[in-house]
């Protein structure tokens, strides 16, 4: 009798008691049901290779193929100044006494383009000061004789760019000779006020952007693109996180750290498995998949949306840590860890033998 009124009372107290979560065992059953409930899919190396995939950041063809622009590339808004030599006394632009004009401050608009007296409008963004020179030569010579033309680059801040976020000092930089790539132009803003390894570079130019990691910058040539006029940078730190629950060594919102982040890396960020409360064989990554990987995964075709995935790591198995190492965390995926049985077991026994123990010392008291 005794032994069934403990059975009896420790299966009721061990509803009663508080955890963490649900255990192994429960997870598995919820998961193993038909309506609407999600896939249960075991880690092995061909779901972690599967499951692996997202796009690279990078810059689209058109930002990693467009050529620097020319240290003398005349840009609108540039200043340039003239000086117009005569073969005359008495020439149609300068003063009396003198065979040379000066014009000075002459500003390329908005449109590209310059008016010189006695040559009209003419283009010069996208020339260099040889190309133009030579322009303006050929018009003015069918009305003095053998001009001589001089054109200088004044002001080169016509062609500019746009830099925010976490940089050493935000604001609008002119494209010149020594900053005409991305990573120059960086170095030129005050470099990056925050952790390098995490950063994001974001480009947009026009209705096109593309974003990269500042460190592949340095590693692939290829990302540190020519700069354009008008192009806005943006740099911020990679915002992604995962969330880790039940028995490791902290529960919390947990960012990535670095680019990429396996689930060893992300049960050792979230302190590890508890000792004294884990089950290593109920390591679950919850996760909204595409259909696409879904339909790859389970070898089905008619899945259609996002689909409840639930992947299982059982650190137990001979392969259990090399999975856990090539299994990705994505942004906004659950880990979760169970608790080991005999944890449950263990509290439901201290519910029963901590008022008898209680109970004992009252009763030695008062005798």
């Amino acid at each position: 009798m005794l032994l069934a009124a403990l059975v009896a009372t420790t299966a009721l107290t061990a509803c009663g008691l508080p955890r963490s979560g649900p255990n192994r065992n429960e997870l598995l059953a919820g998961v193993e049901q038909t309506a609407g409930a999600p896939f249960a899919i075991p880690v092995d190396d061909n779901v972690a290779r599967i499951t692996a995939y997202e796009p690279p950041l990078t810059f689209p063809a058109a930002f990693r193929n467009a050529g620097v622009l020319g240290p003398d590339t005349i840009n609108a808004g540039d200043t340039l100044g003239l000086t117009i030599y005569e073969n005359v006394n008495e020439g149609l632009l300068a003063g009396q006494g003198q065979n040379f004009a000066v014009l000075d401050t002459v500003q390329v608009d908005g449109a590209g383009f310059i008016f010189v007296p006695y040559a009209g409008r003419i283009r010069a963004a996208g020339n260099t000061p040889e190309a133009l020179r030579q322009i303006i030569t050929a018009q003015l010579e069918t009305q003095t004789p053998e001009p001589q033309v001089q054109v200088r680059r004044l002001a080169g801040d016509g062609a500019t760019v746009a830099i925010m976020g976490d940089v050493g000092g935000q604001g609008v930089y002119p494209i010149e000779r020594p900053t005409r790539t991305l990573a120059a132009m960086l170095a030129r803003a005050g470099g990056i006020s925050n952790e390098p390894e995490t950063a994001l570079v974001t480009v947009i130019r026009g209705n096109t952007e593309g974003t990269a990691w500042l460190n592949d910058l340095y590693t692939d040539p290829s990302l540190d693109i020519a700069l354009r006029d008008g192009d806005r940078i943006v740099v911020k730190q990679d915002d992604r996180t995962y969330i880790a629950l039940g028995a490791t060594g902290g529960q919390s919102r947990i960012p990535f750290g670095k680019p990429v982040v396996s689930a060893l890396d992300a049960i050792a960020q979230a302190g590890g498995l508890n000792t004294n409360l884990a089950d290593p064989r109920g390591v679950f990554i919850m996760r909204n998949e595409s259909p696409e990987i879904a339909n790859a995964l389970l070898g089905r075709n008619d899945l259609v949306g996002a689909q409840r995935i639930v992947y299982i790591i059982d650190l137990t198995q001979p392969n259990g840590m090399f999975f856990a190492r090539e299994f990705l965390i994505r942004d906004g995926d659950t880990v979760y860890v169970t608790q080991a049985p005999y944890v449950q077991w263990q509290k439901t026994l201290s519910a029963i033998t901590g008022p008898v123990g209680t109970a004992g010392s009252v009763n030695n008291a008062l005798n």
